[in-house]
């Protein structure tokens, strides 16, 4: 059986449907072909089943890509109050965590049934279960499926990237951009657990659960959120923002105690000059357990005032060298991804395929946590939506 549409997107998960929703409000028959057996299944899980929708802060700044510059165009035509003011319109109840993150107060279900119900709204016919065997592209685009043939003189890709499997990540999208010729920039783990060195994990993860305020630096990055200690290493927001610029060897720094002169108190008096001073000191801007675990392996060999000195830049300055990451398993996005040379940054049109768009997470933009990079799903399907 053979379905003929104005545009097939493949995935039905936020871009896909922003990008259905724009398209089909301009009344363009659209079909959404999802693997899955639901919709949507990546943010029914975020944000701990509450979906960080979006940032109040959101700037280019707030992303990754080998082009800074890329997604400036399509952030800056659909913005958070684009989407704030359709969670508003259906009433869905909402409130700003931190640092400008939005979360239903509800459940993430409030979006999706939200997305959905502009789905309805604007025509666009939704194929679940549908599995993609092949797609070529002669004067339209034909994608073959168990279901059935499907044709369209427009095609967008909006499969997501390898970030968890578990619930249907595929690398689809790379293997579709690479079949028509466009470049790949290398994918790798975004916004993942650290696993840290056996000598290192045989220290401290037994702190499992033990959290503190820190900033957490690499590759002229720095962030100043919680670490957590976990069962093989480093998880928390800090950590999780720093791993999607870390790269194997590279040290990742610790600043333990920020804002704080630790060895301040010892400068007025050389009799309180002991290890029970120090541990005492570094209680206040530390855990318990973890401060005097720290000091157990960094405790100074004497208490001079360089001795102190350098004291004060290790807890300012501690310098971990992972082992590696989570994987794919844990990381809540992939960075990498279609090389964004490769496509308009107005319309998220391929250059050399007239009528192919990549939307979302397979293309090379990622967003540091906190909504970012829902804003751009929303900001990449919207501009893709209005183009077609």
């Amino acid at each position: 059986m053979t379905h003929s549409f104005d545009a097939l997107i493949l995935g039905g998960g936020a871009a896909g449907l922003m990008c259905a929703i724009e398209a089909g409000k301009r009344g363009r028959r659209v079909a959404v072909l999802e693997r899955a057996d639901r919709l949507g299944k990546k943010i029914l899980i975020s944000g701990g089943g509450r979906c960080n929708f979006t940032n109040l802060y959101c700037r280019p700044e707030n992303f990754i890509s080998a082009n800074p510059h890329f997604a400036k165009s399509a952030l800056a035509r659909y913005t958070p109050a684009d989407f704030i003011a359709l969670v508003e319109k259906h009433n869905i109840p909402y409130h700003e965590k931190t640092l400008g993150q939005l979360f239903c107060d509800r459940s993430s279900r409030d979006i999706l049934n939200m997305l959905e119900a502009e789905c309805r709204q604007a025509g666009v016919s939704i194929f679940l279960n549908t599995k993609i065997h092949e797609a070529e592209h002669t004067n339209e685009f034909i994608v073959r499926t168990a279901n059935g043939e499907f044709k369209a003189p427009a095609l967008v890709v909006a499969t997501g990237g390898l970030s968890i499997p578990k619930i249907g990540a595929t690398p689809f999208g790379y293997d579709l951009a690479r079949q028509f010729g466009l470049a790949i920039r290398e994918p790798w783990p975004g916004l993942v657990p650290l696993v840290l060195s056996k000598e290192d994990c045989f220290r401290y993860c037994d702190l499992a659960g033990v959290s503190a305020d820190v900033i957490a630096s690499c590759d002229g990055q720095e962030f100043r959120e919680k670490m957590l200690i976990t069962h093989r290493g480093l998880s928390g927001p800090a950590i999780l923002q720093i791993s999607s610029y870390w790269k194997p060897p590279q040290p990742i720094k610790i600043d333990l105690a920020p804002g704080r002169e630790v060895t301040a108190a010892f400068r007025d008096s050389a009799a309180s000059r002991s290890l029970s001073t120090l541990r005492t000191e570094l209680r206040k801007a530390l855990p318990h357990r973890l401060a005097e675990r720290w000091l157990e392996a960094q405790a100074p060999n004497s208490w001079t005032n360089q001795a102190l000195a350098e004291l004060e830049k290790q807890i300012h300055g501690w310098v971990v060298s992972p082992a590696g990451t989570e994987g794919y398993e844990k990381a809540e996005v992939t960075a990498g991804g279609v090389d964004t040379d490769e496509l308009s940054a107005k319309t998220m049109e391929s250059r050399k395929v007239s009528g192919l768009f990549f939307i979302g997470e397979v293309v090379d933009v990622t967003g540091h946590l906190g909504g970012f990079n829902f804003q751009w799903a929303w900001a990449s399907g919207a501009a893709t939506g209005r183009a077609l």
